[in-house]
């Protein structure tokens, strides 16, 4: 991908994901490390850990998008990160966690300041994908030759259902061949290497999290 189409994707990208002020990013990110722990996430553990009112912290997670939660109203999926089973497992400190896509993979590590091992599978040959990704990249890919799809939010309705018209357009490819298949069969997704998928999520994160921006 040309640095200018990467430039282009990005801009997209950091437009569809939700302005968060500083008391926002603090619930997210701490959201994101809570659940990471596999078990469901109650709003008073979450408050506890923020500092915030559990009153503050529903108030906050009732305006996103992108927030699960079980019969109880504990958190179990939170903007690409699942406690139940989906297609691309995210396997971090013993702990078996689901992403929604492929991307989601790649740019939570990061956010966790942990490596993941992600076990996914080639929608088009069937063979098995297995990735160790750390906080700053792609450690190391079976096979070597594995890419993902990738859909513009502007061609997506995020707003509407992010898994549904946006997830679902995103995944592994065990080669660019076997990628370039599906895309064919896809108007409006296309092909990105891991590295540019990587530095993608780079992107977004130092967009929407002040403590990334930094470094980013």
């Amino acid at each position: 991908m040309t640095n200018r189409r990467l430039d282009e994707v990005a801009d997209a990208v950091i437009r569809a994901f939700p302005k968060l002020s500083k008391r926002e990013q603090a619930v997210s990110l701490a959201l994101y490390r809570l659940l990471a722990r596999g078990q469901p996430l109650p709003t008073a553990a979450l408050a506890e850990e923020t500092g915030l009112s559990s009153g503050k912290v529903q108030d906050i997670i009732e305006k996103w998008r992108g927030v699960y939660v079980d019969p109880d109203g504990a958190l179990v999926g939170y903007w690409g990160l699942a406690l139940s089973p989906m297609k691309h497992r995210f396997r971090v400190n013993e702990q078996d966690l689901y992403t929604w896509c492929a991307w989601d993979a790649l740019f939570i590590p990061p956010i966790l300041g942990i490596e993941a091992d992600v076990t996914s599978e080639c929608p088009v040959s069937g063979r098995a994908i297995k990735l160790r990704v750390t906080p700053t990249g792609v450690a190391s890919a079976q096979p070597s030759s594995t890419v993902l799809s990738f859909l513009t939010p502007e061609r997506a309705r995020i707003e509407d259902d992010v898994i549904q018209n946006f997830c679902h357009y995103v995944h592994f490819f065990a080669s660019g061949t076997d990628g370039a298949q599906w895309v064919a069969r896809n108007p409006g997704t296309f092909l990105m290497s891991l590295a540019d998928a990587c530095e993608l999520g780079r992107r977004k994160n130092a967009a929407q999290y002040v403590a990334f921006a930094a470094t980013g």
